[in-house]
């Protein structure tokens, strides 16, 4: 049968690649929320070793960056499933190094892995779903990815911490990231489908002549005006998120919550900016994607300053919600603005670029977050640091964006 675009005729393999989506989120949501824990409690670092703390956060960005920037052009040549497929089976060594690890190295290089796993499982699940439906649907695609992406890392992040309470950091995550790996895997393999064919179909003029990697590059991350403040804004964006992974549950049970207490708090962010999508992402095909992008970079940066001046549980968890909600106006609306000026032959690599310079992201932030609190001896000034960060950077999106669209 013929391809057809639209998420209502292909609702079975969106249905598919959502669930995708969820359970790579679901991977990293466990290990974000519970490895602060385990670097304390077996491996004997503190919450003043910021920058031995942060090296998984720096590996994990610089790992899944570079994943990104070659899974769109591989995807483009070999097909969206197999690179699927290739991401499920690179994070297979990942439960055993958290189980049997003796040291932090062994820590960090389960994190290689995981971050493998994002660059090319998330890649394809998104770029499958932008090939299935139409072009005036991206917007409400994005926000349907990034609702179960961030949804799965927000549960699954809640549920780790309660597991880790009950079997131990080490048990705990090697039962549950076995599990979401074999289950993925069976998926991808009994049911998911290739969707390059429906890429190629949105292709409008079959002569466009074909751009190599580095001319591509080099034309998006700065030649292009508006795709440079778009991918600066994406790399800036995940300031707040190493934030949350790397500094939060510190910053909280230094104030004396448990790790329960703790996750479930950085769970509202998750849920929230999770569900959020789900009318961001669609609101941005109707009043433009510029007003969401700028809005969300103002309110997380107002956000996470706020958390740092607030003493109460209450105020942290509306505090928190703020940040959700400004995650879920910028997260979607930035991809789908990029995808916006890409040509659909091209599209998976020019999200790609895009995705590298955001999740390289978290390799900026982490060190900047670690050499900022390790300086000054207090995660304090980590949070004026991202919510400065995020107020120029929406004010760049402003000038720049609007000037050129």
């Amino acid at each position: 049968m013929a391809p057809v675009h639209g998420i209502r005729p292909n609702a079975a393999q969106f249905t598919l690649q959502l669930l995708q989506v969820f359970l790579v989120g679901s991977l990293v949501g466990m290990t974000r929320t519970v490895l602060p824990e385990l670097a304390e409690s077996d491996f004997g670092l503190t919450a003043g070793s910021f920058l031995a703390l942060a090296t998984f956060v720096v590996v994990f960005g610089l790992v899944k960056a570079l994943l990104n920037l070659f899974a769109g052009s591989l995807s483009d040549r070999w097909g969206r499933r197999r690179v699927l497929i290739a991401g499920w089976v690179s994070a297979l060594p990942i439960p055993l190094l958290i189980l049997y690890g003796p040291s932090w190295g062994w820590i960090i290089l389960a994190t290689v892995f995981l971050g493998i796993n994002q660059g090319l499982s998330w890649s394809m699940a998104l770029n499958s779903k932008l090939d299935l439906a139409h072009a005036r649907q991206r917007g409400l695609v994005n926000g349907f990815n990034e609702f179960a992406g961030y949804g799965g890392v927000a549960i699954a992040g809640m549920l780790s911490a309660v597991a880790v309470h009950a079997l131990g950091a080490r048990t705990g995550l090697f039962i549950f990231t076995l599990a979401i790996i074999v289950l993925a895997l069976l998926i991808v393999l009994a049911a998911v489908r290739e969707t390059r064919p429906w890429a190629m179909l949105h292709q409008g003029n079959p002569t466009i002549e074909p751009i190599g990697m580095r001319a591509l590059f080099a034309y998006a991350s700065w030649k292009n005006r508006s795709l440079q403040a778009l991918n600066q804004a994406g790399l800036v964006e995940k300031f707040t998120d190493a934030m949350v992974w790397l500094f939060f549950p510190v910053f909280f049970m230094a104030k004396g919550l448990s790790l329960v207490a703790s996750g479930s708090l950085i769970a509202i962010y998750g849920v929230v900016w999770g569900a959020g999508q789900l009318i961001t992402g669609p609101l941005s095909d109707r009043i433009g994607r510029t007003i969401m992008i700028v809005g969300g970079m103002w309110l997380c940066g107002l956000g996470v300053v706020a958390v740092s001046l607030s003493h109460s549980i209450g105020l942290w968890g509306l505090e928190l919600a703020l940040i959700g909600i400004g995650m879920a106006m910028l997260y979607p609306t930035l991809g789908a603005a990029v995808a916006d000026q890409a040509e659909p032959a091209q599209r998976a690599s020019i999200l790609g670029i895009y995705r590298f310079w955001r999740d390289l992201g978290y390799a900026v932030g982490g060190v900047l977050l670690g050499l900022t609190a390790q300086w000054s001896g207090g995660i304090v000034l980590p949070f004026w640091l991202v919510g400065l960060s995020m107020a120029a950077s929406g004010l760049w999106v402003a000038v720049v964006v609007n000037k050129n669209q």
